[in-house]
C-alpha cells in the first residue's frame, strides 16, 4: 500500500504528526522535498521530538526513511538534529536512513545570500527563515548545487567548490558588497 501526505497550507498542518501514527505500519518513509526551514513536533510515547529534516518515521524502530532527490540539506543542521534524536534515545542508523546522492546540500554561502538578500529587501521582505533554503533551490536549477553524492568524490569536490565560491562572490561581493567568501571556509 501507498499513502502520500502532502499539505497546501505550507505549514501547521499536522503532517509530521499524521505521518508519525500512520509510520507505524509502514516500512519506508520518504521526504521527497523541502529543507530546514520547515518543522514538524511530535509528541508520542518516546517523548516530544521536534524534526526539521529528518521524516517523522524516523520515530519507528521498523521504518527506513528517506531524505529523497528533491531535498535541501543543511549537514551542520541535519548532525544536530541526529545527535538531539539520539540522546532522546532514539536509533538513527545506515539502516534506517538513507540520503539520496542526488539531494542538494546547503552550503553556508546559501544562508549568507539568504541573509543578505532579506536585509536588503527591508520593507518589503518575504518572510525568509534566512536558513538558505531558496538560493540551494535556485542553484540547484542553476546546476551550481553540490550533491551529496559528490561528498564522497572529495577531490573533485574542492574544484567544484572553488568553481561555485567564485561565481556565488560575483553576487555576494559584486551585488551586495559584502566580504568574499573563500571555498577554504567550506571544509
Amino acid at each position: 500500500m501507498l499513502t502520500a501526505i502532502t499539505g497546501i497550507n505550507w505549514g501547521d498542518e499536522g503532517k509530521g504528526r499524521m505521518v508519525d501514527l500512520l509510520s507505524e505500519d509502514y516500512d519506508i518513509v520518504v521526504r521527497y522535498q523541502g529543507g530546514n526551514n520547515a518543522g514538524h513536533t511530535v509528541v508520542n510515547k518516546k517523548g516530544k521530538f521536534i524534526l526539521n529534516l529528518l521524516p517523522s518515521g524516523i520515530l519507528r524502530d521498523n521504518v527506513v526513511n528517506i531524505l529523497g532527490t528533491g531535498m535541501v540539506i543543511d549537514i551542520k543542521h541535519l548532525c544536530e538534529e541526529m545527535d538531539r534524536l539520539i540522546a532522546g534515545g532514539i536509533k538513527i542508523t545506515p539502516e534506517n536512513l538513507k540520503i539520496s546522492d542526488r539531494a542538494i546540500i546547503c552550503m553556508p554561502y546559501h544562508v549568507s545570500q539568504d541573509i543578505l538578500e532579506e536585509d536588503r529587501l527591508g520593507d518589503k521582505k518575504f518572510g525568509s527563515t534566512r536558513r538558505g533554503i531558496a538560493p540551494v533551490y535556485a542553484d540547484k536549477y542553476f546546476k551550481k548545487g553540490i550533491r551529496a553524492g559528490e561528498l564522497l568524490e572529495i577531490g573533485d569536490l574542492k574544484q567544484r567548490v572553488a568553481d561555485i565560491v567564485e561565481w556565488k562572490n560575483l553576487t555576494i561581493n559584486g551585488g551586495y558588497g559584502a566580504k568574499e567568501i573563500s571555498s577554504d571556509e567550506m571544509y
